[in-house]
């Protein structure tokens, strides 16, 4: 092997542990290696565009120092280059932030050719250079990173953000394919702050250009009777919110996300009222799901609570019939553990309103002993009886709606 191979500790690990913040995975660079070195001394390749290895002992990945060059337009035109000659400085030009931009040597020294120390003092997200501009990507990373860190006072550097936004202005942001966009998305929805990532996305223009159907809800009115805030974008990131202090599954986050896309297509003329959202909104999640091949464990969970969260917040003035009927729809006896993950999305509509945010809400707790009732009905009993098909059907909805009848009188309105 080269006397002169140096291996240094890079990205997300250093970032992290300047920051005092958990992190798994780490990350190294080698410099003064080809691949035959690497192969030589026992580990094994995985990139097939560029130089990535694992360890033979600890698996984590050990890339060789890089240089790269845009060739075409979108985040895949890049030509890769990879030699011995390679400096770590040049290495780490070419990542995306300056915090993102420190290595750590052997030694524990670290290297920071780029400032990226200062940066994390200052809670800045800054790029390191001009090539930021190269990779789309990296706008969905830089919201991303908004979501996990914002909660420590993290903002972006000004002349970075005008960057974001004249990549908008370019087209760039149209190359991104769906399945990228998705993947930023589904890891922002899991950290401490997703609004952080609509709202950076929405600041610099890219939110409108991969998401137009939650991007139109801001400047849509809402009656202020029931929301103070009377903005439908305001009233969404609110929800977003509440949903995450209810849950950390981006399931029930993601639903409470796209719940009242249907006041998009409002007509004017009625607003700030919007007659039949549910329904409306229902098929534009399943459109955008289809769009960005969103999962459809996702996409279910969504389409419902955009469908029936209205069904929700009138629980207590429901009819028996009704409770059956919309449990049904609902598929809350087959599926009950996405029927829970709807009335959490569905609460968080109801908390996402300024006032309301600690208002007792009995329509949950009324829905849940709801669903239990009409479950704890004996099946056998009414087969024993010699009912069956339709009949059955109709004898056991007949039973479940008896079961909520004497629920109801115990929970008078």
């Amino acid at each position: 092997m080269h006397n002169i191979m140096k291996t240094y500790l890079v990205g997300g690990a250093v970032r992290d542990e300047l920051l005092g913040y958990p992190f798994k995975e780490k990350d190294w660079v080698v410099v003064g290696a080809t691949i035959e070195d690497m192969l030589a001394a026992g580990y094994r390749q995985v990139g097939k565009d560029f130089p990535v290895f694992l360890h033979p002992e600890t698996k984590e990945e050990y890339a060789l120092a890089r240089t790269e060059r845009k060739t075409a337009a979108g985040y895949k035109g890049f030509e890769v280059h990879a030699s011995p000659d390679v400096t770590l400085e040049e290495d780490l030009i070419r990542r995306d932030l300056t915090i993102n931009a420190i290595a750590k040597a052997e030694s524990g020294e670290f290297i920071d050719p780029y400032d990226g120390i200062a940066d994390i003092n200052n809670k800045t997200l800054r790029h390191v250079s001009e090539a930021f501009a190269e990779d789309p990507v990296r706008i969905l990373r830089i919201a991303r990173f908004m979501a996990r860190y914002a909660h420590l006072g993290f903002s972006i550097a000004e002349d970075t953000m005008q960057l974001m936004k004249n990549m908008v202005t370019a087209g760039e942001v149209d190359a991104l394919v769906p399945e990228r966009v998705w993947q930023e998305m589904q890891k922002a929805l899991s950290e401490r702050t997703p609004t952080a990532f609509i709202i950076t996305l929405k600041e610099c223009g890219a939110l409108r250009r991969i998401l137009p159907e939650l991007d139109r809800l801001w400047g849509i009115p809402q009656p202020e009777a029931h929301h103070p805030e009377i903005d439908t974008g305001i009233h969404t990131m609110l929800v977003l919110e509440q949903a995450c202090k209810l849950s950390d599954d981006p399931q029930v986050r993601f639903a409470a996300l796209f719940h009242d896309l249907g006041k998009g297509t409002t007509p004017e003329g009625e607003w700030p009222r919007h007659i039949n959202h549910e329904a409306r909104g229902a098929d534009i999640v399943k459109e955008v799901c289809k769009r960005l091949r969103i999962p459809n464990d996702f996409r279910d969970l969504a389409e419902r609570t955009a469908r029936f969260h209205l069904h929700y917040h009138r629980a207590l003035e429901l009819k028996p019939s009704t409770v059956v009927k919309t449990l049904e729809q609902l598929d809350a006896f087959r599926k009950p553990r996405r029927f829970e993950q709807f009335l959490l999305a569905a609460e968080a509509d109801a908390r996402g309103r300024p006032g309301f945010e600690d208002k007792e809400y009995q329509q949950g707790d009324y829905f849940r002993k709801a669903l239990k009732a009409a479950t704890d009905i004996d099946i056998g009993e009414l087969r024993s009886l010699g009912f069956e098909h339709k009949a059955l059907a109709e004898k056991i909805r007949e039973s479940r709606v008896r079961a909520i009848k004497s629920l109801k009188k115990m929970h008078p309105e």
